[in-house]
């Protein structure tokens, strides 16, 4: 069956749908120790069983990390969720680094390198791996790359199964789309190579070998991409598996094995490969298996490289096969691919077969026909348009490939050195980063740090909403649900809406013999602002009875003023159709965290503020303080940025000063006087500075109201004494408490409470 597709739908189907599909990353990185020597240590226990591990396990070496992504419905977020494996397998590490090169590091001798160990379930690939040292050599299995795992949207397919008129099922359809997909980039994946090929020169400890090699070229190779040459990893033979149907493609690599070629399908090293995942006779996806590691980005590949390349298979779809792609044209574009990744350095026509060939010229036509066949199926992509004419500008500026700065960083600092800096420059962004779920920065923080745990330790995850931050969970026959990173099943419903009904909370807690604010409720607005002779001149908390992340309350310390009495009960019934009236405990407040019988964490909130220094005023402070990296909004930081608004503007008149004040050098000022961190405030952590009276008090709260996760909120006026029936008080019980803020405090220890809600949940 031929596909022709171009003209068939240019006037049917149009639009971003082209883009739509599964994507995929596997990485490849070789563990080093600090001076670029492969390391001899056997891969991190923490991680557990690597044949179970469905995100980290290990390739050819046991020193050899292999990294995988689930299928994803964006690049971004491919790149992101591998970025994330690499910084989580960093920060594991003990004195060793991830080397950022397809080219191995310095090696030891053959019989030294370890080869993957497995218990006695891995036998088998133990085996495979000690027949492929011996067959190939343990050196050439450390070549490392990226395979690119990709398919193409259900959808789609449906629209195109239907213009296409097939007479064939749905299935065989789709083979054949990804058939000729295959085809179309076995022959056009020299063009990535060209733009993108970043392995070009080798340590001395490796020994480049190269048995099938048409070219005459010494040992001391400097190319494009030596992984992707006759040097790099690949068959000892020239194979050429039969392309035309999925029956005869399986055939063909059947036959090899029968002759002895390969010792089974897994040994053929093709550069596309058919993927049968979900039914051994039709094809799930298709890998791309000539992708370089970048050393010049920590994900080892960009999302504008690896649009490119999804743009690239793309136009090999929509555009007409020239040939059957039998053995002639494959050895052909083997030998184009070979010469291209020896001598793509070259920013002039180069030789290829013996015949001087001008790619620059061949790359740019065959761009621009992918940016037109964009523009005529109305696909319209900011970032894909990005990719495509940064393509477009390297085709014609050859000179600004990557490889050049790799090269030119080779040759300042030496091989080992350069990427041994890099790979220490990446470590020190993992730690800084050490919170965030690459890819998925808009989801709350205490879910991407549920999530990076998660990975971790090898369970599933799929996100059902991912504006809610609500996700599935799955390990082992362990199927959990959860919501915002504390939202569990390991709390009933009843227990959950005690908490978030704060008059509800009071009065069972007051049952148990628990301290909390005495006060009044209201149910309207004309009765609590009738009541101000009853509270006035006092210190009190003006609040709604269910509210979270400390929205609409308000703290008034002396109450002297009626129109701001006023004003602060229209903010709190703003939030709720019922608030409360509160004394105000004076003290400092903590966040403590219980789950089950512990307190996990302890913080002390200290409300917004900033430090003068004499000549900026207080807006001037709070601007330079939010330009802190670890500040943002939404809950998607470590800290959240001060706001200036009718709050904090309220609060600063209580003191008498207003936003263009300028206080003296070293004068804290505060901007409000609740402490949460939603609102701007800093955490310091106290876990192990407060007396275990008061966390016995914390659990026998959570007890009464029989929750197994919560954060509350308790008021200590001095937390050095021991806890007394009246020294203390709790203002309220969270059934929603942030996780991040004392995974990473402002001050203080990581309590790593992602961890202690993974035990939690069985993981």
């Amino acid at each position: 069956m031929k596909l022709d597709f171009f003209q068939s739908t240019l006037n049917s189907i149009k639009g971003n749908i082209w883009l739509e599909g599964l994507f995929g990353l596997e990485k490849e990185n070789i563990r080093v120790d600090q001076a670029g020597n492969l390391a001899m240590t056997p891969h991190p226990e923490v991680f557990g069983n690597k044949l179970k591990h469905p995100y980290i396990t290990t390739d050819f070496s046991e020193s050899q990390i292999e990294m995988i992504t689930p299928p994803l419905p964006e690049i971004g977020q491919a790149i992101g969720f591998l970025e994330t494996i690499h910084d989580i397998v960093c920060l594991e590490l003990q004195d060793e680094y991830l080397w950022p090169q397809s080219i191995p590091p310095i090696l030891p001798a053959d019989k030294q390198i370890p080869i993957a160990q497995y218990d006695e379930d891995g036998k088998e690939d133990r085996e495979y791996r000690e027949f492929l040292a011996q067959k190939y050599g343990p050196k050439n299995q450390l070549f490392s790359g990226i395979h690119f795992n990709f398919s193409y949207s259900e959808k789609l397919l449906e629209l195109l199964y239907r213009k296409a008129n097939s007479q064939v099922s749905f299935d065989e359809f789709k083979d054949e789309v990804y058939l000729k997909t295959a085809r179309q980039m076995l022959r056009l994946r020299w063009l990535y190579v060209l733009l993108y090929g970043c392995s070009p020169v080798v340590d001395p400890s490796f020994e480049l070998r190269c048995k099938m090699s048409p070219y005459p070229i010494d040992s001391n190779v400097i190319a494009l991409s030596i992984r992707n040459s006759c040097y790099g990893y690949r068959n000892f033979d020239d194979l050429y598996p039969d392309y035309a149907s999925v029956r005869s493609y399986k055939a063909s690599i059947e036959q090899m094995v029968n002759d002895g070629k390969i010792a089974a399908p897994k040994e053929l090293y093709s550069p596309v490969r058919p993927k049968f995942i979900h039914d051994p006779d039709h094809i799930s996806y298709l890998e791309f298996r000539f992708i370089d590691i970048d050393p010049l980005t920590k994900a080892g590949i960009s999302t504008e490289a690896l649009r490119f390349l999804h743009a690239l298979a793309l136009h090999g779809l929509m555009t007409d096969e020239p040939d059957d792609f039998g053995p002639k044209a494959q050895h052909h574009a083997n030998r184009y691919h070979t010469g291209v990744a020896l001598y793509g350095l070259n920013s002039t026509p180069f030789l290829i077969d013996e015949e001087r060939q001008n790619v620059w010229h061949k790359t740019q036509t065959i761009i621009q026909q992918i940016i037109q066949l964009f523009e005529e199926l109305e696909i319209n992509q900011t970032e894909y348009s990005h990719s495509l004419n940064q393509a477009l500008q390297l085709a014609k500026k050859p000179l600004n490939r990557k490889v050049y700065e790799v090269l030119s960083g080779v040759v300042k600092d030496g091989y080992v050195p350069f990427h041994i800096k890099k790979a220490n420059e990446y470590l020190d962004d993992s730690r800084n980063k050490s919170y965030q779920f690459h890819g998925l920065e808009d989801m709350e923080l205490s879910t991407q740090l549920l999530l990076r745990e998660a990975v971790k330790r090898g369970v599933l995850y799929e996100i059902l909403d991912q504006k809610e931050n609500f996700v599935r969970l799955r390990k082992d026959g362990n199927i959990q649900y959860v919501k915002q990173a504390t939202k569990t099943s390991l709390d009933n419903y009843a227990s959950i809406l005690a908490m978030e009904n704060k008059l509800v909370t009071k009065k069972i807690l007051t049952e148990y013999g628990i301290r909390v604010p005495k006060g009044l409720e209201y149910a309207s607005t004309d009765v609590a602002k009738a009541d101000f002779l009853i509270h006035q001149g006092k210190a009190v908390v003006i609040k709604p009875n269910q509210t979270n992340f400390g929205l609409g309350i308000t703290i008034l310390k002396e109450n002297k003023d009626d129109e701001t009495y006023r004003r602060a009960i229209d903010i709190a019934f703003e939030h709720d159709n019922t608030i409360l009236i509160e004394e105000f405990i004076a003290g400092k407040e903590f966040r403590i965290f219980v789950i089950g019988d512990e307190v996990v964490g302890i913080l002390h909130r200290v409300p917004a503020n900033v430090t003068g220094d004499g000549t900026k005023t207080i807006r001037e402070l709070v601007e330079l303080k939010n330009q802190d990296p670890l500040r943002g909004k939404g809950y998607r930081t470590p800290l959240e940025k001060i706001q200036l608004g009718e709050a904090e503007a309220m609060f600063l008149k209580q003191q008498n000063k207003d936003f263009n004040a300028v206080p003296a050098s070293g004068e804290v000022v505060y901007l409000r006087e609740n402490s949460n961190i939603s609102t701007g405030g800093d955490s310091i952590d106290f876990t192990n500075d407060i007396p275990d009276s008061y966390k016995h008090i914390a659990v026998l709260a959570a007890k009464a109201l029989n929750v197994v996760i919560t954060g509350l909120d308790m008021i200590i006026p001095d937390a050095s004494a021991e806890a007394t029936d009246d020294n203390y008080a709790i203002i309220e019980l969270n059934f929603n408490p942030a996780i991040h803020i004392h995974c990473h405090p402002f001050q203080g220890k990581n309590r790593k409470l992602n961890e202690k809600l993974m035990d939690a949940l069985g993981y």
